[in-house]
């Protein structure tokens, strides 16, 4: 069986054992049925680095690790994506985070537009951001990264476009002078802005324009939201990241 990688949201030293938290138990021990002697790598999300453990004192309800050895990990791109994605219905907001996460995305917004279409009261949307949070924790297992990005707050368009940042702007227009390909390649930093299903309005791409986000095409097809995202995800790590 390939050695799975795990999420485990503490500090790691060598020799030391650590008690799995309820989402790796669940996952390691009910899901993935692994026993006590069983490897496993687990990563915390805030150091580039993950860690051979062995499973050990493994109960119904608990497991702990003893950590083996420490690995860099050198699996983050150079280019800091902050996703900006307009919120879609159903699961194409799943599949969006997810697929965004394994192309090396670092930060995402979600973000309620005209034409989101989504309304849930602050309970439902903390749980929301929270199962999206999980989505993008998984990912990361899946993928080889070590670096977990945030699922910021959701918030209105207008709010996040006035963010100070000193990161390149852009924003997908299908009828734009110039393509991602023609941006200047000294770039490491870049906020993307997706609208989602329908795409954003003319006000709002106005003031996208206004907060000095640039129009950028992708190509002659419109496409929908969740490919729009991580086409440009793909072309921006081909400019200016370690996709060849």
């Amino acid at each position: 069986m390939r050695n799975p990688r795990i999420f485990q949201p503490s500090l790691f030293s060598i020799n030391e054992t650590v008690t799995l938290s309820d989402d790796a138990f669940g996952h390691v021990v009910r899901v993935l049925r692994l026993k006590a002697g069983d490897t496993i790598t687990v990563f915390n999300g805030e150091e580039p680095f993950q860690y051979n453990a062995t499973l050990c004192n493994v109960s119904k309800k608990s497991a702990d690790i003893t950590i083996i050895s420490q690995q860099q990990n050198n699996s983050e791109s150079p280019l800091n994506i902050h996703l900006g994605q307009g919120i879609s219905r159903g699961d194409r907001m799943d599949f969006t985070l997810q697929k965004s996460v394994e192309l090396g995305v670092n930060s995402i917004t979600p973000l309620f537009t005209e034409r989101c279409g989504v309304k849930l009261n602050a309970e439902r949307l903390e749980k929301k951001r929270q199962q999206w949070q999980k989505i993008v924790i998984s990912a990361c297992e899946q993928s080889g990264r070590s670096s977990v990005p945030t699922v910021n707050e959701p918030m209105l368009l207008a709010d996040w476009l006035t963010q100070e940042t000193s990161a390149l702007k852009i924003n997908l227009h299908p009828k734009a002078q110039h393509s991602i390909m023609s941006l200047p390649r000294e770039n490491t930093r870049v906020r993307l802005l997706i609208g989602p299903e329908g795409g954003l309005s003319d006000d709002e791409i106005a003031q996208a324009n206004e907060n000095d986000f640039v129009d950028v095409l992708l190509g002659p097809r419109i496409l929908r939201t969740e490919t729009a995202a991580l086409t440009a995800i793909t072309a921006l790590q081909c400019r200016f990241g370690d996709l060849h």
